[in-house]
């Protein structure tokens, strides 16, 4: 623990510092040890056993800890609504806040403090005054307030609603429920939190911010415990003798989001209040709001019993709050936001606010392991179709598992190792292995790793010790080779890796977490976990796997909100970082990319909403019609009625690009002649600029460009070419309905020359890989960063560089951007000596849905871009 342990007292120091210099107090610990000596350094501390630490060691710390306060944190984004915009939404920082104590926020804040950076606490306190401003004033008469908050998968959503619930509570709050997904184990790890963040005690125990001076006749009356769900006869013994007159603490909730925990809560209610309640405000916090809050019912007046029973527990109190938290808002934003009921009220959606929070710089994210050139953190997996194809049922047997998964174990294993010899052997470890969405191919495969593991321990306890144990084991040998492979650079030998192995092997476990789970998993306080965790839908939503350094992930589903939930890996991994690894197949990595890319547009234009005042309503209008939000929209409207729908698509401010292209050779043939031909026709009638080593054809007719679209052939694996990311039709039909002239450019690479009539250019080098029927343009990138700025002029290009947005929001006129490449394979082998393809930039006008494309999605379209969520509506983990 030595090392931990100093670096624990230095961060101390450096909190309570003014003036924080890292290498003086780092200095000043190392003269202390020296001047006394480092047992009695220990003993003044309360430290027991300290050993002497290295210089390597100092170095890491000092690296560690300038990581910790060098973290930035932006505030987040706010939208607001119509009704809200002409409303006092500085009630609380400008008046309320100044006249009263702030016990529960000042206390939360204290212990805020013992692990977070500075300013990180202080973009929370002011994310929370200003979402305090948007929800009302506990003082007025009557009031029903619908917003969202959207933050980062697992990158701290929970310490923003808690200390919005302190605040709350120091506003004079006094029904507080928090709906804690669908699992007992989401339910159970919120409650914790919450236990730590704001309610102060666990059973009769002091913890976190309730840690000290906390009088009772503070103490939030919480009607839920870690161990126990709300139910009305615990309610009824807790609450006895009090009611919302008397009390001056708030209640509060912690519910599992299931129809018989919200009926328990209703029954209650209308138990101890028969009629509404009028002069006390509650304050709904709805975690996951994308699982189950939203109404799929089919039945025009009649909610989806989830849904009815989140609106009466708000049509219950005169004065009420609904705050959504979700990483996803795909499903919120879709909601209908005229939605109405005559007995509970309107719909969820977030007509109010939408806030979108900021995550710290040392969030580990999406953007950095799936946007990174290197993937540094990725490896692709391969060799599982035959083992586990992706298409199994409940009832495979799995005779075996991947070879890339027994490495990914052993990687678990390794970094067991690492860590404690980098002084963290007082943290959790997890490696995740979501292979399946069935529970009994979960326990065939707890079986086979299971085995493995065992094999592992064995076989480092009877050799690792020896001079020769890669002779005596095969498997420690593995060992070794994974090492070599997985962490090139890393700062101990395999020697050194290998005996601490021989200390810690024997505590790791295997835990399966789904429907029919026997032994639960448990993260202790004062006891290490190192878990295998093989699970599915049970680990995809809030639930935190603590320590988690390696995952194993084959299932997958079309909807972007599902995907990225079930991505366990973002969040915080302090001095580990460098040890995580992904594995997961390639297919999986483009989707997770593309993604990201797609919800970075979509924060694009919510913050150019925020600057043009615009609304929630007008931010779902953008989600609906953002090109890749048609498989989510259609989903919808299956679950809705199954009739066919107009949808409407904005191409504006958005480029397109072939970056799968069809394998089939006729089509390749035609597509290079499709494009020769489309050449000598610019040559014939219209004058062509050099810009650079590239070629443009400025104001050309729109009808030149339908005919191109017509005859190119695309690679489409569903109808609409939506999975593809190439929306054909709907770039056909904005082609033919915008009353607009084109640009048209063609390329220039590092390349073999090539010539079209009079135009000599060098054809571009591209990466790709094969597939079935496709080849796919490695990175997804057909063109580079600085291909769609052609049409601007020199200064502006320049000034530009490779922002492809900003260059989109300057051009005036669509662009069709014309490509021919030479592809290699990863082994640089040639595949094509010139392969056709093309891009389109749109002119972006983020305030204006005058330009949405428009396409009927009738039922055979419905039904072929669906077809894999029947599949996922199996699912029973």
């Amino acid at each position: 623990m030595s090392y931990q342990d100093i670096k624990t007292h230095i961060f101390s120091n450096l909190k309570r510092s003014d003036d924080i210099d890292i290498k003086v107090e780092i200095d000043k610990t190392k003269k202390a040890i020296k001047d006394i000596g480092l047992k009695q350094f220990g003993t003044i501390l309360n430290f027991d056993n300290l050993q002497d630490l290295t210089e390597k060691d100092w170095k890491r710390m000092k690296g560690e800890l300038e990581t910790k306060f060098n973290i930035k944190m932006e505030q987040g984004v706010l939208i607001k609504g119509d009704e809200q915009q002409k409303r006092d939404t500085t009630w609380w920082t400008g008046v309320a806040q100044q006249q009263i104590n702030s016990y529960y926020w000042d206390r939360y804040k204290r212990y805020l403090k013992d692990y977070l950076p500075p300013e990180v606490v202080k973009t929370i306190d002011d994310d929370t005054d200003i979402l305090m401003n948007n929800i009302e004033n506990p003082n007025i008469e009557t009031f029903d307030r619908r917003g969202m908050v959207v933050g980062h998968v697992q990158s701290g959503k929970t310490g923003n609603y808690a200390g919005l619930i302190c605040k709350a509570a120091d506003a004079s709050y006094k029904f507080i429920v928090v709906i804690a997904g669908g699992m007992n184990n989401l339910r159970n790890q919120t409650q914790e939190r919450l236990n730590k963040a704001f309610i102060g005690k666990d059973g009769g125990t002091q913890v976190g911010a309730g840690k000290g001076e906390s009088p009772n006749n503070k103490l939030p009356i919480s009607l839920t415990t870690k161990e126990k769900d709300f139910n009305k006869q615990d309610a009824d013994r807790s609450s006895q003798g009090i009611n919302f007159d008397t009390i001056k603490t708030p209640i509060i909730l912690v519910i599992k989001k299931n129809v018989h925990s919200l009926k328990n809560v209703i029954d209650w209610l209308n138990k101890q209040y028969p009629n509404k309640v009028k002069d006390h405000a509650m304050l709904m916090i709805d975690d996951e709001s994308d699982y189950a809050s939203v109404d799929t019912s089919k039945l025009e007046n009649e909610p989806t019993a989830i849904n009815k029973g989140l609106r009466k527990i708000l049509a219950k109190f005169n004065k009420s709050v609904y705050v959504a938290y979700t990483a996803t808002p795909y499903a919120n934003i879709l909601i209908d936001h005229e939605a109405t009921h005559q007995q509970y009220e309107d719909d969820l959606f977030p007509r109010d606010f939408i806030y979108a929070l900021n995550a710290p710089t040392n969030y580990f994210g999406a953007r950095k392991i799936f946007l990174d050139p290197n993937r540094t953190y990725l490896v692709s997996v391969d060799d599982y179709q035959d083992v586990i194809p992706t298409t199994h049922k409940k009832d495979f047997e799995l005779p075996s598992i991947p070879n890339s998964l027994y490495e990914a174990m052993r990687v678990f294993v390794l970094n067991i190792a690492i860590r404690h010899l980098r002084g963290q052997r007082d943290k959790h470890n997890s490696l995740l292995i979501h292979a399946t969405r069935f529970t009994v191919v979960h326990q065939k495969l707890a079986l086979h790793i299971s085995q493995y593991i065992e094999k592992i321990q064995k076989e480092v306890k009877a050799y690792g010790r020896l001079s020769n144990a890669n002779q005596q084991s095969s498997l420690i040998q593995d060992l070794e080779n994974t090492l070599n492979l997985r962490y090139e650079n890393l700062e101990f030998s395999w020697q050194k890796v290998l005996l601490k192995m021989c200390n810690i092997v024997n505590t790791i476990i295997c835990r399966e977490v789904h429907q029919q789970t026997t032994v639960p998993l448990e993260y202790r306080q004062k006891t290490c976990t190192n878990a295998i965790v093989i699970g599915g839908t049970s680990l995809s939503r809030g639930y935190t796997l603590e320590g988690l350094s390696v995952s194993y992930f084959l299932r997958n589903t079309v909807f972007y909100d599902t995907l990225m939930q079930m991505g366990r890996w973002f969040g915080y991994r302090e001095g580990y970082q460098d040890l995580c690894r992904i594995y997961m197949p390639e297919t999986m990595i483009d989707n997770f990319g593309h993604i990201i890319e797609a919800t970075e547009e979509l924060i694009d234009d919510f913050k150019k909403m925020r600057d043009e005042n615009m609304t929630p309503n007008d931010f779902g209008l953008a989600v609906r019609a953002h090109p890749d939000s048609l498989l989510q929209v259609t989903a919808k409207n299956k679950q809705h009625n199954g009739k066919e729908f107009i949808h409407s698509m904005c191409l504006d401010g958005r480029s397109k690009e072939t970056s799968w292209l069809p394998n089939k050779p006729s089509n390749k043939a035609s597509n290079l002649s499709t494009i020769k031909n489309t050449i000598f026709q610019l040559q014939e009638n219209n004058k062509v600029e050099k810009v650079g080593n590239n070629y443009l054809w400025r104001n050309i007719d729109k009808q030149q460009i339908i005919s191109f679209l017509n005859r190119f052939k695309v690679y489409q694996n569903d109808v609409l070419g939506i999975s593809s990311r190439m929306p054909i039709d709907f770039i056909k039909k904005y082609a033919e309905d915008i009353d607009t002239k084109w640009d048209v450019a063609l390329y220039s690479g590092n390349g073999d020359e090539e010539n079209i009539g009079t135009i000599q250019f060098n054809k571009e080098q591209r990466r790709v890989r094969l597939n079935n029927d496709c080849i796919e343009i490695q990175n997804r990138q057909v063109s580079t960063g600085t291909s769609e700025s052609i049409t601007l002029d020199k200064n502006t290009r320049k000034k530009l560089g490779s922002k492809r947005k900003k260059a989109r929001e300057k051009i005036e006129k669509p662009l069709l951007r014309l490509h021919i490449l030479e592809t290699t394979d990863k082994n640089h082998k040639s595949i094509d000596v010139r392969l056709a393809a093309f891009g389109v930039s749109f002119p972006s006008r983020i305030i204006s849905n005058t330009k949405n494309i428009r396409l009927t999605i009738n039922t055979v379209y419905q039904q072929q871009l669906l077809q894999s969520i029947e599949d996922e509506e199996q699912a029973d983990d």
